[in-house]
This record gives C-alpha cells, structure tokens and sequence, in this order.
C-alpha cells in the first residue's frame, strides 16, 4: 500500500498510476484531492490525521513517496536570496518531507519493511540561487539523516532529483545543467525505489535526467 503525497501534481500523478500500473494499492494525498486523502504537509496535525486514515482504511503503510513541492517557478527569483523566502521554501518541501517521514517510519519499523523516497531537485547541485538550492539539499540531507537512523530495520529512505521535468524532454544537455526528464520517467525510477527489489539501495540521492553536465560530485 502506497500513499503518494502530492499525488495530484506533475509528477504525483505519474507515480499514482505508475504504482498502480504495478498492481500497488495507491492513494493520492494533497492539499485538493477528490479521490484520495486531504493533507497539509506543512502542518503537523494534519499530516498526523492523514497517516492514521491510511493505516485505518487500510491496515498498513508500506511506501511513501513525497513530491509535494510549490514548483520552482513560483519562487520570486528576485528574491532568491531573502532569508524569508528562503525559510518559506524549506518548510514548504524539505520540512514537508520531514514531518510525512517522521509520521511514517514508526509503523514501518514496527512491520520491519517500508520504503519512503522524497522528490527534491537537481538544484540542490547549483549556485545562483540560494533558495532553489537550499529547499533541495535540505530535503537531501534530511533523508540521508533519517536513513542512518532507520539502517538495518527493512526501512529504506531516498531522494531522486530531476532536473527539468517536462512532458516531452529534451535529449540535448546543456553545459552547467541537469538533463530533462518526462514525469513518466521519474516514475519509472520511483517505481523500482519502493518495491521490494530496492531494499538494498537506501541512503542515495539518485539524480534523473543527466546530473549537472561539467560537474563531478561523489
């Protein structure tokens, strides 16, 4: 059973019937949703109420996957560096996946299996803009915190970072950026990170589309 938070987005809506295209058992979470669960990831009672539903309607979580984001176009890039926007955009995305993981993992231990993979950005990568970049690696990091903390207990913790998303991605990358991915793509990859085949892969911070072309990192 997955609960896919931000499942009525760009890239939510790939995963939902990406999974469900699996066979998965898949519920779509977001602020609006009409078929699925109501929640507000950046308010931690919400968050509370829509993990319990899910375990209530039906009996287990087994897999998390938090794409819920504003998109980067709704930054002020004039404003990339105010301190203001730049707390705004962390606790909307890398706090988000916080509160959804922290929920999510005390069920997942007990059950000794789950799998939570969270969607940050290719920004986390890049200068030039300091909230694009911090919202992305401080969900990054989180994750990998989380995933040392759960090592060993069947639960595994991701990240995949796209770099553009686009409904039909360019092949060419350019220099100093990250290549295009279609969302089907960036669910293909989710896909195989919550099934069982992945419980060896947790900790990771898997960049799709090409990673920062002219850019080394380990």
């Amino acid at each position: 059973m997955a609960l896919v938070v931000g499942g009525t987005g760009f890239i939510g809506r790939a995963v939902v019937e990406r999974l469900r295209e699996e066979g998965a058992t898949v519920v779509p979470a977001s602020r609006h949703v009409d078929d699925g669960i109501t929640v507000d990831a950046t308010d931690p009672g919400s968050v509370t109420a829509a993990l319990d539903a899910v375990v209530e309607r039906h009996g287990r979580l087994d897999a998390l996957v938090v794409a819920a984001a504003p998109s980067a176009q709704t930054l002020d890039a004039s404003r990339h560096a105010d301190p203001e926007q730049v707390l705004g955009a962390i606790d909307a995305k890398a706090m988000s996946f916080l509160r959804l993981a922290n929920a999510a993992i005390p069920g997942m231990q007990r059950a000794g299996y789950g799998r939570i993979v969270g969607v940050s950005g290719q920004n986390a990568f890049l200068t030039g803009n300091v909230t694009g970049s911090v919202r992305n690696a401080a969900l990054i990091i989180a994750a990998k915190n989380l995933a040392d903390s759960v090592a060993g207990s069947g639960v595994t913790i991701n990240t995949v970072s796209p770099g553009t998303v686009s409904a039909s991605p360019a092949s060419e990358v350019a220099a100093g950026r990250g290549g295009e991915t279609s969302p089907e793509q960036i669910a293909d990859l989710i896909a195989f990170l919550v099934s069982p085949r992945a419980g060896a892969i947790s900790g990771e911070s898997i960049a799709i589309g090409h990673r920062v072309r002219g850019v080394t990192s380990f």
